[in-house]
């Protein structure tokens, strides 16, 4: 929903006329716009629990922000896991992290305005409404930038929860101090767990008649919590809008994980990522696809793991028909000898799966630029 004469204090704008003329151009070219990686974004969301939806996905969630097609947004996403409604500050003072941190005074201020919300540990940010899109278009959003917004991380498992909901025996939690400097996660004296950013959430607005869906899980349409690893700085999502404006939201930050998130979560980290927008009236899409400068990316979605395998086999059959021009025994044919299929995760109630489709695999005449480079 577009918010009609509403400019909330929290969101900065940033604007200049170089970042509207190169917007401009990353418009004009599509897919296969070089981005300037010196410039600045657009817009600032910062952390507002006064406007964070927690725990669900809705057409008619007014829009906190609304940007241009071009345009660009830093957000300052938050992961609570660990912090207690009632006395969130003993999670700090018990693992020796000052409660002085500007991040840390945050993290409680906001933990205690959500408190007793549904998935209060992973607010949402958003809704932000595009302009120009429209139900059958598609959102392009690149990920500019992600980095960690806090140097420390928390990863959980409870019985009932995760891959293997009969064999754990109590709750366990496992704080992880980060040396930035070496992007790196302190597991143990002898164990360090390499940085990758990703966001677990990231969604279009599901269409009024769905209502309010739970953000918990992903969904084969929308996006949401699809906790996939390779949703890293330099990779492009691309989703199908739903309703006007498309009401984009952003959640659930992540530093680390691996294939699968068995124990119930990742390496749960606060980032601040910056993403620009794409409206693509040339490309039209049922669920979420991915692109990499090394891959691209089919997913599938379902309660049942072998189901999400069998929508991520037809998916990547679809992408190859679309993106390579392949008919579909030969798009069947390379899905079985040159793509690898990986499990995105089983601990959000629908499970995920998802094809990486090398592109060194095709040797094409004029291939096409990819916006990022490192």
């Amino acid at each position: 929903m577009k918010p009609e004469n509403f400019n909330p204090p929290s969101i900065v704008p940033i604007t200049s006329l170089v970042r509207f003329l190169v917007s401009l151009l990353a418009i004009t070219a599509g897919t296969f716009a070089p981005l300037v990686a010196a410039l600045k974004p657009d817009y600032h969301l910062d952390v507002d629990p006064d406007r964070m939806p927690a725990g669900y996905y809705s057409a008619e969630t007014p829009a906190v922000l609304t940007i241009k097609s071009g345009e660009t947004v830093e957000f300052d996403t938050l992961a609570l896991m660990g912090l207690s409604d009632d006395n969130p500050e003993k999670f700090f003072t018990d693992n020796n992290i000052s409660l002085d941190l500007p991040s840390v005074k945050k993290m409680i201020a906001v933990k205690k305005a959500l408190a007793g919300k549904a998935a209060s540990s992973a607010p949402l940010a958003g809704p932000v409404y595009v302009e120009g899109a429209q139900p059958g278009d598609t959102l392009e959003v690149r990920i500019v930038d992600i980095k960690s917004y806090t140097p420390f991380g928390i990863n959980v498992g409870n019985p009932g929860k995760g891959g293997i909901p009969d064999v754990i025996p109590r709750p366990y939690s496992k704080v992880m101090k980060f040396d930035l400097k070496k992007n790196t996660a302190k597991f143990s004296d002898t164990v360090d767990i390499p940085l990758r950013q990703f966001q677990g959430i990231m969604a279009v607005s599901p269409t009024k008649e769905r209502g309010k869906l739970p953000s918990r899980p992903p969904y084969p349409d929308i996006g949401g919590n699809m906790d996939n690893k390779h949703l890293v700085k330099g990779t492009t999502l691309f989703l199908p809008v739903q309703i006007e404006g498309a009401g984009f939201y952003v959640a659930d930050p992540h530093a680390a994980q691996g294939n699968g998130e068995v124990s119930q979560s990742a390496i749960e980290s606060s980032n601040t990522v910056t993403l620009q927008f794409i409206v693509r009236k040339d490309i039209h899409i049922k669920g979420p696809r991915a692109e990499t400068p090394t891959h691209y990316i089919a997913m599938g979605f379902n309660e049942d793991l072998d189901v999400a395998m069998h929508q991520t086999i037809v998916n990547t059959i679809d992408l190859l028909k679309d993106v390579k021009g392949m008919n579909f025994f030969d798009a069947l044919s390379l899905s079985s000898v040159g793509v690898d299929y990986e499990v995105t995760e089983v601990v959000d109630i629908t499970k995920g799966v998802h094809a990486m489709i090398p592109k060194s695999l095709f040797h094409d005449d004029h291939p096409p630029a990819y916006w990022y480079k490192e």
